[in-house]
């Protein structure tokens, strides 16, 4: 059993009074972005909900108090590891890369996975964006940042669970070509590397591994079905950006760390309180811009909307640059528009909304105490913001994986046709899968550790393709639209919506 889970945080914490004193006057009709929404004056003292996430040191004045660099360097480091792996068979083919030993693959892989800044910081990375970004070095981005110090167990100091021995959803050794250990979060990332290894030293010999209908397979899909570019990047962002921020940066079980982070005075000679930074730094890996909620959903999910916004960033200072650390979208921000654009009207989400407004309101919550000890109901009332951002973030994740359950199961309508593929089906699975593994990190998630068991047991390590029996693709048909119904159910979500999804 996992047995780790401590009792989920529901939002009761002197609400009543919470509410009454930092409740913000909102059209309950308003987009999910509502670009023209003006602050929120609380009709208790003189808070003011910002329409940005935007606040002012107190100790610095006219200077910003809000910085998350370092959880900006992850996403990127993220995003160009996500973009190597993808483009790793190409560069064998065009012989720009040889896979001619092994460790060869492992070191690409580790020049983002362990980043080595005090090597390479002065280098640059490989996300574009037009206009350019302001940023064109690590270094310029935030300085010594790596993607496994902050992975799951290995930054432990706030940690619900012992990761080396609680870790569960993934059961197949057969991943992990050198016998490593997959019972930990870094141990199967690095089982993934590896594969992608051995198949890389394949290809570079020049072999040509192929599907079950004979597509050709590049080195980060397996005949298994696997897709370790999509499982590596969604494990790690579940494992590392939302574990840090639910388990660690927005927790309040750990005396000085999360909510219990000292707000009476300044951090050093830092322009903001050791709470103000630990907030902020959640923010950043949830990844929204610093204007969120300027976009709409289709911008904010990449899907059209102004031209200017359309690509999920923006040049809102008019530099003629975009500043990673405030005018990009990252991560699990994205999902939720993503989620919330294809809901269905008849049971609608609204995640951008909430995640985004319980973040600013939160802030401002820190921002005006500072100095000073939190009243009883200013306490509850950042405990209640911190639960609506927690929530919304998960269900987000959530939400995705009910998104890849469907495209898996319309996958599996395709066997035997000329619409079937197979590099798509192991897409759709693999990212069904790194989704689902990330909802162990909230040490207060809806899913219950036997739900979180059955749903694993029910997802499976691997897909079940065209090869196998009818009976088995039926019964795994069953599983999935089980596995389907359990997210719905733990997470509220609309029976209209998660067919919709």
């Amino acid at each position: 059993m996992l047995n780790h889970h401590r009792p989920a945080r529901h939002l009761t914490l002197s609400l009543v009074v919470a509410s009454s004193l930092y409740a913000c006057a909102e059209d309950e009709n308003a987009a999910s972005t509502n670009a023209d929404a003006g602050s929120s004056e609380v009709p208790h003292g003189d808070l003011v909900i910002p329409d940005t996430y935007s606040f002012e040191s107190a100790f610095v004045p006219g200077e910003s108090s809000v910085n998350y660099t370092g959880q900006t360097a992850r996403h990127v480091l993220l995003k160009d590891l996500t973009a190597t792996i993808g483009g790793l068979t190409a560069s064998i083919d065009s012989e720009t890369f040889a896979a001619n030993a092994e460790g060869d693959v492992l070191a690409l892989m580790d020049y983002y996975f362990r980043f080595d800044g005090d090597s390479y910081g002065e280098e640059t990375f490989l996300l574009a964006t037009t206009p350019s970004t302001l940023q064109t070095t690590w270094n310029d981005i935030s300085e010594g940042r790596q993607l496994v110090d902050k992975i799951a167990g290995n930054d432990s100091s706030t940690d619900h669970v012992d990761w080396t021995t609680d870790f569960h959803g993934w059961t197949d050794a057969s991943i992990a070509q050198h016998g490593g250990d997959i019972t930990y979060p870094e141990g199967l990332v690095i089982a993934f590397f590896e594969t992608i290894e051995a198949n890389a030293i394949a290809r570079t010999s020049g072999e040509t591994r192929q599907g079950p209908g004979g597509e050709d397979l590049p080195v980060y899909v397996t005949a298994t079905g696997l897709d370790l570019q999509q499982l590596t990047e969604k494990f790690i962002n579940g494992a590392l950006a939302f574990s840090q921020g639910a388990d660690d940066y927005l927790d309040d079980d750990v005396d000085g760390k999360g909510l219990l982070a000292d707000n009476l005075v300044q951090d050093g000679t830092r322009p903001w309180t050791a709470l103000e930074h630990q907030w902020d730094e959640a923010f950043g890996y949830f990844g929204a811009s610093r204007d969120y909620g300027d976009y709409t959903d289709d911008e904010i999910a990449a899907a059209g909307g102004r031209p200017e916004y359309a690509s999920g960033y923006h040049d809102t200072n008019g530099d003629g640059a975009i500043d990673l650390t405030s005018e990009y979208i990252f991560g699990a921000s994205s999902n939720a528009a993503k989620r919330d654009r294809t809901a269905s009207a008849a049971a609608p989400t609204d995640l951008t909304e909430q995640a985004f407004h319980a973040f600013v309101r939160g802030r401002t919550i820190i921002t005006n105490a500072v100095g000073r000890e939190f009243t009883d109901a200013e306490f509850a009332a950042l405990v209640e913001q911190r639960d609506l951002a927690v929530e919304a973030w998960e269900m987000a994740i959530a939400a995705t994986a009910i998104h890849y359950v469907n495209d898996t199961l319309g996958d599996m309508e395709k066997f035997g046709t000329s619409d079937y593929s197979f590099i798509d089906h192991a897409k759709h699975w693999s990212e069904l899968k790194g989704f689902a593994l990330s909802l162990q990190f909230n040490p207060a998630s809806p899913v219950t550790d036997e739900q979180f068991v059955e749903l694993h047991a029910l997802l499976g390590d691997a897909p079940v393709l065209a090869t196998a029996t009818e009976a088995e693709i039926e019964g795994y048909r069953a599983d999935l639209l089980a596995a389907r119904t359990l997210l719905g159910n733990a997470y509220g979500f609309g029976a209209a919506t998660v067919e919709n999804w």
